[in-house]
């Protein structure tokens, strides 16, 4: 039976782009029953909010304040659920994303060979977009750095045009307020869901007026600390555990050269980075528990 798609606008101060982001989607889709619109202003200070709804959007959901994409994108998915979805596209509201290729990207869920789909601006060469060198390189950096910590080789992991089966979005849990993009995708491969890109034509500069940082380098930074907490979460025993036995062996050969104090230190620390290691992964258990009852709350919230 053909179910219903959302597609999740975050916005911040797009008044100037949101009416046509929301025009463009289509609302016939094969294989989709119904199609809405839902939109988060997360606290602009234009007329986002009152231009959306008149625009055509089904449902506004506004913060009183900017809080951050990252919480804009948890309280889309939570909306979207309310709102009955069996599919969430996410989609800027900046006019990068041609809401044409929506069906395109929600094809791998319908057929049931993937759990998240996601836009690729790279897999394909023709359709490459012009953008500045150094975000490139950076897009590329963070790709490498997420394709290793998930096992699976991506293209493209910072793309925020995606689509997600109703069960990923239950069972996403995000903590990062900055962004969202290589959390999510992170969070649901550990927990064993199928992430499929597909390549898409991109505009490479923005129209909108809303940036998430003014800077290149505030961005990566923010970007690589979210990572790395996603790493001590999902694999506490290695995060902690190879720096403990590492520092430890640096120790041991520091006494072999006679370096006594430095050594003594060392081993202590390595020893202790181990122990926390262990009682980190104990509390990793804990956390998949605590999990696990929150996605059977949400499940049983919508069922009610």
């Amino acid at each position: 039976m053909p179910g219903k798609l959302v597609v999740m606008i975050p916005a911040y101060n797009e008044a100037g782009t949101i009416a046509e982001a929301i025009r463009r989607i289509p609302r016939r889709i094969v294989g989709i029953g119904k199609v809405e619109v839902l939109v988060i202003d997360d606290g602009s200070r234009d007329e986002t909010a009152k231009i959306a709804k008149g625009a055509g959007a089904d449902s506004v959901f506004r913060h009183e304040i900017n809080r951050g994409l990252g919480i804009a994108f948890r309280n889309g998915l939570e909306n979207a659920l309310k709102m009955g979805a069996d599919i969430i596209v996410n989609m800027d509201a900046d006019l990068q994303f041609n809401p044409r290729d929506i069906p395109k990207l929600i094809e791998p869920i319908l057929r049931s060979r993937a759990d998240v789909v996601t836009c690729s601006r790279f897999k394909d060469a023709k359709l490459i977009p012009e953008m500045p060198f150094i975000k490139k390189i950076g897009n590329k950096f963070f790709t490498s750095l997420v394709s290793i910590l998930a096992g699976q080789k991506f293209t493209d992991t910072q793309c925020g045009f995606r689509a997600y089966s109703k069960e990923a979005a239950l069972r996403a849990m995000l903590f990062g307020r900055f962004t969202y993009t290589q959390e999510v995708l992170l969070d649901l491969i550990n927990k064993g869901f199928r992430i499929e890109e597909v390549a898409c034509k991109v505009k490479g500069q923005r129209e909108g007026k809303s940036r998430i940082v003014k800077h290149w380098y505030v961005y990566g930074i923010k970007a690589m600390i979210i990572i790395i907490r996603s790493l001590r979460d999902y694999k506490p025993l290695l995060f902690f555990g190879s720096s403990g036995i590492a520092l430890f062996l640096i120790g041991i050969l520091s006494a072999l050269l006679a370096l006594k104090n430095l050594a003594i230190v060392l081993v202590i620390l390595g020893v202790l980075l181990v122990a926390l290691a262990l009682l980190a992964d104990m509390s990793d258990r804990q956390r998949k528990i605590m999990e696990e009852i929150l996605y059977r709350l949400k499940k049983q919230e919508l069922a009610d």
